[in-house]
């Protein structure tokens, strides 16, 4: 939340060629488990010092927020158990109360994949399907040259789509990809199968050592993205794809897996894949919840 509030950029309401530039950064631990107040009180303690030092006026301010979101009322509508007392609250009610300024809130994958086409890896491509690798497993859909969220705002969530087994996921339904290429479910796959508790880095490490509990558990993720992306081709002929999040560190590992698996069982329109990871890394959160502000806002100034 907030990150928007750590960026800037000159020209006209974002649009093809636009350039938003980060002129600060500040990161917090999220009291996930103490409710929404909570979340955006630390998020807005982190910025209050960055904003005292950042030059110009203030104009709006950009939110990416997880869960499935109403843009129009700025409210969580969905959110996994990892946070408490998220689905429901009022994040742009309570950030315009305290900065004084209107704000926009966007899912923060939907956030991601607006900050990869106005500035990242897929720069000003039509069409792309967004996916982030993280404590979840989020998608977004990017549809001629328009962030395309459908009517109830969870277009592109491919982390929660069935089929991949059995497994209980963090929504609550079961067999979800998120069972099988998030951070979390990657350290819970390599514990079964070992007795040991690593994170998704420290698992990315011993399969590069060649664990081979650890490739397994990466063969597993990297099947299971490829067959979400052949997935949403066949039903809206995107294949171009950025990927970002935590889980993308393991890049090198990760990424010949997903290309294996496609060139296996590619789209039905036999169009090849264009598999990418993120230019813009933490940033593109912020930066998409920037351009998303600075459209919504009309201005040529930095917010």
């Amino acid at each position: 939340m907030g990150q928007a509030l750590r960026t800037g950029g000159h020209g006209s309401p974002v649009g093809a060629g636009d350039h938003l530039t980060v002129l600060n950064r500040a990161e917090t631990v999220t009291p996930a488990a103490h409710g929404g107040p909570a979340m955006i009180g630390a998020a807005l303690d982190a910025l209050a010092p960055l904003l005292e030092r950042t030059p110009g006026r203030l104009a709006g301010c950009g939110v990416g927020a997880a869960g499935v979101v109403d843009s129009g009322t700025g409210h969580i509508l969905v959110a996994s158990d990892s946070f408490t007392g998220w689905a429901g609250f009022g994040v742009t009610d309570a950030v315009e109360d305290a900065l004084g300024v209107p704000a926009f809130l966007d899912n923060d994958v939907n956030a991601f994949l607006y900050g990869e086409t106005s500035g990242g890896a897929v720069r000003d491509e039509p069409d792309v399907l967004g996916i982030t690798l993280g404590t979840g497993v989020g998608g977004a859909l990017w549809s001629a040259g328009a962030l395309f969220t459908g009517p109830h705002g969870a277009a592109g969530e491919i982390g929660h789509i069935p089929g991949f087994g059995d497994l209980l996921c963090s929504c609550g339904g079961r067999g979800h990809l998120e069972t099988l290429a998030s951070g979390r479910s990657i350290g819970a796959r390599y514990a079964e199968r070992t007795g040991r508790r690593l994170t998704a880095r420290e698992v990315a490490g011993a399969a590069e050592r060649g664990d081979e509990d650890a490739l397994a558990v990466y063969r597993a993720a990297g099947a299971g993205i490829a067959r979400a992306i052949v997935m949403t081709a066949g039903v809206v002929d995107i294949t171009t794809v950025v990927v970002g999040g935590g889980v993308s560190h393991a890049w090198p590992l990760l990424s010949p897996i997903i290309l294996a698996s496609l060139a296996a069982d590619p789209p039905v329109s036999g169009h090849p894949v264009r598999l990418v990871r993120s230019g813009l890394g933490a940033d593109a959160v912020p930066v998409g919840a920037a351009a998303r502000a600075r459209q919504e806002l009309g201005v040529c100034s930095p917010v």
